[in-house]
C-alpha cells in the first residue's frame, strides 16, 4: 500500500528523509540521483523502504499511501468490500506505531527518561539534602521504580506484539479485497493512490 513513485520523490526532495537519501547517494556512488534510480534502489536495497516507513511511523506519518474508497456509487457487493476496506485503512493507521520494534519506540525512551530523572531525584536528596541516614529507603525506593519501569515495558512488549500481529493480519486482509474489488472491476488501484502527504505541503 505504499506508493513508491511518490517514495521516492519524498526521499529526493524532502528534508524528513535526507539520511535515506544519503544511503541512496552511497549506493548509487554519486550525489545527484534520479527518481527512477532511487526506484531501482530501492528494489535492489529493501532496507532503504523500510527506513523510509520508520521515520515516518516516528513521526506519526502513514505509510498507507491509499485514500478512502468512494462508495456512493458503488454497486451492493462492491460496496460492502469497499467500506471494509475503508474501515481497515482506518484500523491500520491506528496501528501503524506497533509496527516499529519496541526497542526504537517512543514508548521505551519514556520509560528510561523517567528512570533518568528518578536517579537524578535520588542524588539529589542524599547528596543535597543531607539525608544519608535515609538513603537506604531512597535506594530501595529508586529500586522499587527500576522493578515497576521493567515489569511495564515488559507489558507494552506484549502490547507492541500483539498489534502488529493485528496490523499485519489486517493488511493481508486488505490488500487481498483490493485485489478482489480491482479484478471484479469496482476500483482502480492507481485512482487511490496520494501522491503526497499534506504534513509536507
Amino acid at each position: 500500500m505504499v506508493n513508491l513513485q511518490r517514495v521516492a520523490q519524498e526521499i529526493k526532495s524532502v528534508g524528513l528523509y535526507d539520511l535515506v537519501l544519503q544511503d541512496v547517494q552511497r549506493y548509487a556512488g554519486k550525489q545527484r540521483v534520479s527518481e527512477e534510480e532511487i526506484l531501482a534502489l530501492l528494489e535492489k536495497h529493501p532496507q532503504l523502504l523500510q527506513d523510509y516507513m520508520q521515520i515516518n511511523v516516528e513521526y506519526n506519518l502513514s505509510n498507507i499511501h491509499l485514500e478512502d474508497i468512494k462508495t456512493e456509487d458503488l454497486k451492493d457487493d462492491c460496496k460492502a468490500k469497499a467500506e471494509q476496506i475503508n474501515k481497515n485503512f482506518a484500523l491500520l493507521k491506528d496501528l501503524e506505531k506497533y509496527t516499529l520494534d519496541f526497542e526504537q519506540s517512543a514508548t521505551l525512551v519514556i520509560i528510561f527518561s523517567i528512570e533518568f530523572f528518578v536517579l537524578f531525584s535520588v542524588q539529589y536528596f542524599i547528596v543535597l539534602l543531607n539525608l544519608k541516614d535515609w538513603q537506604w529507603w531512597i535506594y530501595t525506593l529508586f529500586a522499587s521504580s527500576v522493578a515497576i519501569a521493567y515489569w511495564y515495558g515488559k507489558k507494552e512488549s506484549k502490547i507492541y506484539a500483539k498489534n502488529k500481529k493485528i496490523y499485519d493480519r489486517v493488511y493481508e486482509e486488505t490488500l487481498s479485497l483490493l485485489d478482489t474489488l480491482e479484478q471484479e472491476g469496482c476500483i482502480k488501484k492507481e485512482d487511490l493512490l496520494v501522491w503526497e502527504c499534506e504534513e509536507h505541503v
